[in-house]
């Protein structure tokens, strides 16, 4: 009869570390969470102006591209547009080549209100920014070091 072979031991987690990351993570998210809802808009709005913001960069910027970059569906990111337009942030426009397509344009209060929010954004990042990248050193720090001990710790 054959012995049955050694398992592998399970690595070691580091609860603490992940915890921490998780922790920073929400702290960052919920001080920008709170200045765009003090500004009159949802945090899923600001997401929206955003997204659409960098989607210039590589076109085109359609609900179905927002809805991609915003992880969310297709019927939510339209009522985020929906809202958004209705403030005078965005406008839809047709595209010349396929009438079905519609690209989704920032309008100048949009952009006024996506500075103003990026803007603190980055510079609260120079308070909230070096705890989070020393939560998240100090986990790739300890999955580095289980991977270069092949998993025994």
């Amino acid at each position: 009869m054959r012995k049955a072979s050694p398992r592998p031991r399970p690595r070691r987690v580091d609860y603490v570390a992940l915890a921490d990351l998780r922790y920073q993570i929400r702290c960052f998210l919920q001080v920008r969470e709170e200045a765009t809802r003090a500004t009159g808009i949802e945090p899923q709005q600001y997401m929206a102006l955003l997204q659409l913001k960098a989607l210039e960069a590589r076109p085109p910027a359609t609900i179905n591209a927002l809805a991609a970059r915003l992880l969310v569906r297709h019927h939510t990111a339209v009522e985020l547009v929906d809202r958004l337009e209705a403030r005078g942030m965005v406008r839809r426009r047709r595209d010349g080549g396929d009438r079905r397509a519609v690209r989704v344009e920032i309008r100048r209060p949009g952009e006024a209100m996506l500075r103003r929010l990026a803007l603190y954004s980055l510079t609260e990042l120079a308070t909230d920014g070096p705890a989070l990248v020393a939560a998240l050193s100090r986990l790739v720090r300890v999955r580095r070091r289980q991977h270069d001990q092949g998993g025994r710790r």
